[in-house]
């Protein structure tokens, strides 16, 4: 019997054995990094939405949901803008002065990019209810100084078709405008600006 050692067939088994140890490896690292990733649902809640307001009308509301959260789209009428310009005396922050409240771009007299199209949170910032959209102008249950917002039926806080809030209300503040921008005339993103900044 011959006691010489084949070094070629050594390496070789040597190499092979590494290479199905490191796929191994691989195959069992895979899986376990995969399960730390957010899953498809989570990236989703977070992610911006594209919203075709082609066919919004004016004082249709659309409802669309970001981040969980309940977001209003709708198309103010030219007399809807010009009586937001009548109620900065029944307001607690007309001139939106929490800045928090909304991003710098919508910090105007509309709180919007575009005058006739507004973009809001739909929570009331009392306790986190749902308002009701009321675009009527002087019901019978809301008064004859109405001029069309948003009506909270949990504690009764008011807010106006820029989503200012009335004084004398459990609302603390102004409704929430969400990062958004336009991709063309009929294309609204909810959740991030133009830059791409959620």
């Amino acid at each position: 019997m011959s006691q010489s050692i084949d070094t070629g067939k050594r390496r070789f088994l040597t190499a092979a054995a590494s290479v199905v140890g490191g796929a191994g490896a691989a195959a069992v690292a895979v899986p376990f990094v995969s399960s730390m990733l957010p899953s498809a649902k989570a990236e989703a809640a977070g992610a911006p939405v594209e919203v075709d307001i082609s066919k919004l009308e004016s004082g249709q509301l659309l409802t669309v949901e970001w981040r969980g959260k309940p977001v209003w789209i709708f198309r103010r009428s030219p007399e809807a803008l010009t009586n937001l310009e009548t109620l900065d005396d029944a307001l607690r922050d007309p001139n939106s002065q929490v800045v928090s409240q909304q991003p710098e771009y919508c910090q105007n007299d509309t709180r919007s990019i575009r005058d006739e199209l507004m973009v809001l949170v739909g929570i009331c910032t009392h306790l986190g209810c749902s308002p009701t959209y009321r675009p009527d102008l002087a019901p019978a249950d809301l008064g004859a100084d109405w001029k069309g917002g948003f009506f909270c039926p949990c504690h009764g806080s008011r807010f106006d078709l820029a989503g200012r809030v009335y004084q004398g209300v459990p609302a603390p503040i102004n409704l929430q405008v969400p990062p958004y921008h336009f991709q063309g005339d009929n294309l609204v993103v909810v959740g991030e600006d133009a830059q791409g900044a959620a």
